[in-house]
């Protein structure tokens, strides 16, 4: 139906490996993917860096001079944007959007459909462009099909469009699982006593700075390794104590050979507007390694993971405290094996694959549902001879024979 995917992402793809990249590198392996990150700025003429990173995976950087306004800036990148399809020879791609601010630039795009993967609420995060909520109404007058990265912000999206479905991220089982075989403790994390509580991802304003130094300041037998980058905070504001761990970013292959020596997993997340709707890819990918894991109550781990008591909820230091000391504790007795094994059951009915198919399949509808409608509109024009007829027609096209929505 499509041979390119045209992904608009405000994330970068060497960061973090997470959701677009899951995704992306799935959709590589039988296509051309064009991954566009937001545009770097320097001391440059205006320039834009292709680059093939797996496969048919090519990363695309638009680098800029500072001191452009912010309407000189779109029209670079839509200039960009434009070069890129044309020296490409990209013709009707899957427009795939992480961010709504890149319809700045690409809203005047053909497309063989529009795909909004709303994975956060980006309106809530620390810096968020003003224009946000305006752009992203204006995404959702435009999509076929809108996914959310979990059921909390599917239930604060789904009155948005006709056609959301609720796609809470993945994992890759088989890669977190061979954190259970014994692998050799990195360099920087041998020397580092037991017991060991650890997290990896971006340490920034969702990070509850205040409750880790105080379940820190109350363990300070046990050793917390943090493991990932310091974005949108002051790496001063983080809490420094003897047994808190500061380890930096590491690449994703890595990531089991750390699980492999840690005791527990936690996740201490702050209760505030930007991890209101967070769905944590890390806990399925704890989970995977064997960890028990402890987690502030986030709505999208207590739902489903605390009730089916895969995971320890605990909202106050005192409650992490003894959260994390009752799963030190259990982890390698009757109990803690049998948590274990009701983890497995429950995350081998979810991978990265199986939630790619079911996206694959939303889309493959939507573009059948278009192509219908496309169909139905030159019928028209052609019985009315009335041009107006096909947008009219087109613009009603979604309302009329969307699915139902999915909550899974």
């Amino acid at each position: 139906m499509f041979d390119d995917v045209l992904c608009l992402s405000h994330l970068r793809w060497g960061f973090v490996f997470q959701r677009p990249n899951h995704l992306m590198t799935r959709f590589a392996r039988e296509r051309r993917v064009f991954f566009v990150e937001e545009p770097m700025f320097g001391e440059t003429a205006p320039r834009l860096d292709v680059q093939e990173s797996e496969g048919g995976l090519h990363v695309v950087v638009p680098h800029l001079p500072h001191g452009r306004s912010h309407e000189e800036v779109e029209q670079l990148q839509r200039t960009m944007l434009d070069r890129l399809i044309a020296q490409h020879r990209i013709s009707a791609p899957l427009l795939w959007m992480y961010t709504p601010m890149a319809l700045g630039w690409a809203r005047h795009v053909p497309s063989v459909a529009t795909v909004y993967d709303c994975m956060d609420e980006l309106s809530l995060f620390h810096g968020a462009p003003p224009a946000l909520r305006d752009r992203e109404k204006e995404l959702f007058g435009r999509a076929d099909v809108v996914f959310t990265g979990g059921v909390s912000l599917w239930e604060a999206k789904r009155n948005h469009h006709p056609n959301v479905h609720a796609m809470p991220s993945s994992v890759d089982a088989a890669h977190f699982a061979t954190a259970r075989e014994g692998k050799k403790d990195p360099a920087d994390q041998k020397e580092i006593a037991h017991p060991r509580v650890g997290f990896f991802g971006v340490l920034d304003e969702r990070l509850d700075r205040e409750l880790l130094g105080a379940v820190a300041s109350a363990m300070p037998e046990v050793q917390f390794v943090l493991l990932g980058p310091i974005v949108k905070i002051d790496p001063a504001s983080l809490p420094k104590l003897p047994n808190i761990h500061y380890l930096g970013q590491k690449n994703y292959k890595e990531l089991p050979a750390y699980l492999a020596g840690w005791d527990v997993a936690f996740m201490p997340f702050a209760i505030n507007d930007a991890t209101r709707f967070i769905s944590p890819t890390k806990t399925p990918e704890f989970l995977a390694a064997g960890c028990p894991v402890v987690s502030t109550p986030i709505r999208d781990v207590v739902r489903p993971y605390g009730e089916k008591g895969l995971v320890r909820i605990a909202g106050t230091p005192e409650e992490m405290v003894r959260a994390i000391g009752d799963a030190i504790v259990e982890k390698d007795k009757p109990a803690g094996i049998a948590r274990r094994a009701a983890c497995d059951g429950f995350i081998a009915q979810m991978s990265w694959d199986q939630t790619y198919q079911a996206m694959c399949a939303h889309v493959h509808d939507a573009i059948k549902r278009r192509s219908r409608a496309i169909e139905a509109a030159l019928e028209l024009v052609e019985e009315h001879d009335d041009d107006s007829a096909l947008e009219g027609t087109l613009g009603r096209a979604s309302d009329a024979e969307e699915a139902p929505c999915s909550t899974i």
